[in-house]
């Protein structure tokens, strides 16, 4: 699948801390092609490894699109990028990437910012992540923009499927010692790592033998137990999405859109549970400061928002033609599922 000798197309990349998704799409909205692969991460690999890996990955992306070296450079690329959080880190990032001639021109931006293209037909909106962690970012309808450092505790953030686990662990080990009501927690954490006590848990995380990062792996049996009624994750699931309106209400304040129908995004790894309940409460909460406010999951793949940021970029008269690209565009990204 080629674009024609001298058409415009754009490059999308959402770089996350353990994966990198590129999309190559053409002006018309083709999608040209697509590719998955390892962190370009600065904070995982370096700048400059980090850099590199990218440059392998758009190339692997202009072959499987029949694209040659002689062939032009997309015309505008949009880097939603991990780790992007400071302006030295973005201007770092920046000329890495100028260096290596991937685009015509380039845009970084923290990957808080895909999901609020990708979840919304509109060009502005707000969307809040929670995965491992928490961010949140917004875009106004005038283009000014708003996020949160994101950094963990010294930022002032909790929540995300680490701050769940080490609660759900918390929680279990309080309960079976006497100090909290009883959960079904306390056999449930253990039961996830093969051991018998909550205090089992904890000895092997204070030994080593089970690393902090994987309590993360405890928010899916947080939300289960929660489901399941049980009082104690329930208290956990809902400080969670109190704490996840709290973010979308500040950034809903801070780009003045109380007055209006701002579409707020839920993406990350801890919407995978689908609680309702869960949901419901973030969207009440969230109504309570923008009572128009249309709350949604993210169904599209991130990537798909930094192309679009991209073809938002391209210079196209008609509103339609536009129109018809950017639809196309999510069409075809909306269907690819990376192997």
């Amino acid at each position: 699948m080629t674009t024609p000798p001298g058409s415009a197309c754009i490059l999308g990349v959402d770089g996350g801390n353990s994966k990198t998704d590129v999309a190559l799409v053409a002006s018309d909205g083709r999608l040209l092609a697509s590719v998955r692969g390892g962190t370009i991460s600065h904070q995982q690999v370096g700048l400059e490894r980090g850099a590199d890996r990218l440059v392998d990955l758009v190339a692997a992306a202009r072959t499987a699109a029949g694209l040659g070296p002689d062939d032009p450079l997309p015309d505008e690329a949009v880097y939603c990028l991990a780790g992007a959080d400071s302006a030295g880190d973005i201007a770092r990032l920046t000329a890495a990437f100028a260096r290596r001639r991937l685009a015509r021109s380039g845009h970084v931006l923290n990957d808080a910012f895909a999901p609020v293209r990708a979840g919304t037909d509109r060009t502005w909106g707000v969307a809040v992540i929670c995965g491992a962690g928490t961010n949140a970012a917004g875009i106004a309808p005038d283009g000014r923009t708003a996020r949160f450092a994101a950094l963990g505790p010294i930022s002032g953030d909790w929540g995300g499927g680490g701050d769940v686990g080490l609660a759900g662990l918390g929680a279990a080990v309080r309960a079976r010692d006497g100090r909290g009501p009883r959960t079904s927690l306390e056999r449930s954490v253990p039961a996830h790592f093969g051991l018998g006590r909550p205090l089992d848990v904890t000895d092997a995380v204070e030994r080593g033998r089970i690393s902090l990062e994987r309590l993360r792996e405890l928010s899916p049996v947080v939300f289960e137990a929660a489901a399941d009624g049980d009082d104690v994750a329930r208290k956990i699931v809902d400080r969670l999405a109190d704490e996840l309106a709290t973010m979308a209400n500040a950034l809903i304040r801070r780009l003045r859109l109380t007055r209006m129908d701002p579409d707020v995004v839920l993406a990350g790894g801890v919407f995978h549970a689908a609680d309702a309940r869960f949901e419901a409460r973030i969207a009440a909460g969230i109504r309570t400061v923008a009572p128009r406010a249309r709350v949604t999951r993210l169904e599209a793949l991130p990537v798909t928002g930094a192309a679009l940021l991209a073809l938002d970029r391209l210079a196209v008269d008609d509103p339609a033609t536009r129109a018809a690209a950017i639809a196309r565009a999510r069409a075809e990204l909306g269907v690819w599922r990376p192997a």
